[in-house]
């Protein structure tokens, strides 16, 4: 069958088919159209709308069956393309046969077989973790950018399809094994040096497959020509943990090789005290929620929570880390509570190669005259620190 959906005014249009010999034909005719291919489920041609046409199509078409539609500019970026493969996939009269009309897990596995057809398309940015004693970057997060043109989807988003999807294991692999071959290229001799450390994400039930063994993923750290005590393994929960007891056990296993192990998110979600007393983290990432807004009166109770954090990891031999540090009145709320480290966009944001934080210039402390009430013109002079 075919179809098209016309939108007066249309800039963009969208040709879908799970026909390779059409889109072979019509990437003859325009070669500066965009083929994509989703996996098991078709290939899409993204085009200028005045050159893809139905008159230019249905010749090349013959038998072949495809879906034509309008990519509409007024919808969000995050949506456009979405819709019109949507709507280019059920005018071909394929919808039902493919699942188009299909369950979310069908969704979100569609959704995640075309983040892995794009491995050349994601990229792994860096951004540092800073002392907040010294104001120096004690190492780098390593944050998994995806790239998907037509479906623009975050990180967070992708995880949760990998979740629904049953597909957690697959996804971290993917990412691990990029972001492994990254930090090798930015960690070579005259870069950085191969003592900096470099945070990696995993997913709790990555750690709890049967089939996860902290030898095996040793050995593929060092095969990049990295050590593990490079890497810290940040554990994200966007779930409830499962098997507590085994991924205690998994944790020390790691740890005993040398990796880093943090909680992520400490203070939201999953990430309770009880569940970090049971893990004994190398490192505790306070919640951006936490910490936002910290240096501000009537922030008492978060100042409680981050003071519970960092008592809490003096008693287990762990670090503080605050994520989501935006200003200097929340930074001073920190350093005032004694957190180790800090992350946020006051510091320094992502990059594509690991950079220094940025200086954070504070107000001078100036010399403070106070006379004596009778007059006298001596003075003392203390130092008090503005802004405080």
């Amino acid at each position: 069958m075919r179809f098209s959906r016309a939108r007066q005014g249309a800039v963009e249009r969208l040709l879908w088919s799970r026909d390779s010999r059409l889109i072979a034909r019509i990437s003859e005719r325009l070669p500066e159209a965009r083929v994509i291919e989703l996996a098991d489920s078709g290939w899409c041609v993204l085009g200028d709308a005045i050159e893809l046409t139905e008159a230019l199509i249905l010749p090349l078409a013959q038998t072949c069956a495809y879906g034509l539609a309008d990519v509409d500019p007024s919808l969000p970026v995050a949506e456009r393309y979405v819709v019109a493969l949507g709507s280019a996939v059920q005018v071909s009269g394929l919808g039902d046969r493919i699942g188009m009309d299909e369950t979310p897990e069908i969704a979100k596995r569609k959704v995640l077989d075309y983040f892995f057809a794009l491995k050349e398309n994601h990229h792994v940015e860096f951004q540092p973790i800073v002392d907040l004693r010294t104001m120096e970057a004690s190492e780098w997060e390593c944050l998994f950018r995806p790239h998907m043109p037509m479906l623009p989807h975050t990180i967070s988003a992708i995880v949760d399809a990998a979740l629904v999807a049953k597909r957690p294991v697959d996804f971290d692999m993917f990412v691990v094994e990029a972001t492994l071959a990254r930090i090798a290229e930015v960690a070579r001799p005259g870069v950085l040096g191969r003592r900096t450390r470099y945070g990696i994400n995993l997913l709790p039930a990555s750690l709890l497959a049967p089939h996860f063994e902290a030898s095996v993923f040793a050995d593929r750290v060092r095969r990049v020509g990295l050590s593990p005590r490079q890497i810290v393994v940040e554990c994200t929960e966007q779930q409830a943990i499962a098997d507590i007891a085994r991924l205690k056990k998994q944790v020390r296993a790691l740890r005993r090789l040398g990796f880093g192990f943090a909680i992520d998110d400490a203070g939201a979600g999953y990430a309770s005290f009880n569940v970090i007393a049971a893990l004994e983290p190398s490192i505790i990432k306070i919640d951006r929620e936490i910490v936002c807004r910290i240096g501000n009166k009537g922030s008492e109770a978060k100042k409680a929570l981050v003071e519970a954090f960092v008592s809490f990891s003096r008693r287990i031999g762990a670090k503080v880390v605050a994520e989501g540090i935006e200003n200097r009145r929340d930074l001073l709320a920190l350093q005032e509570r004694e957190v180790d480290f800090g992350q946020g966009f006051l510091l320094g944001r992502s990059s594509t190669v690991p950079t220094q934080p940025r200086r954070i210039r504070f107000p001078r402390e100036l010399p403070l005259v106070i006379a004596t009430a009778a007059g006298w013109e001596g003075a003392v002079s203390t130092r008090v620190a503005s802004g405080r």
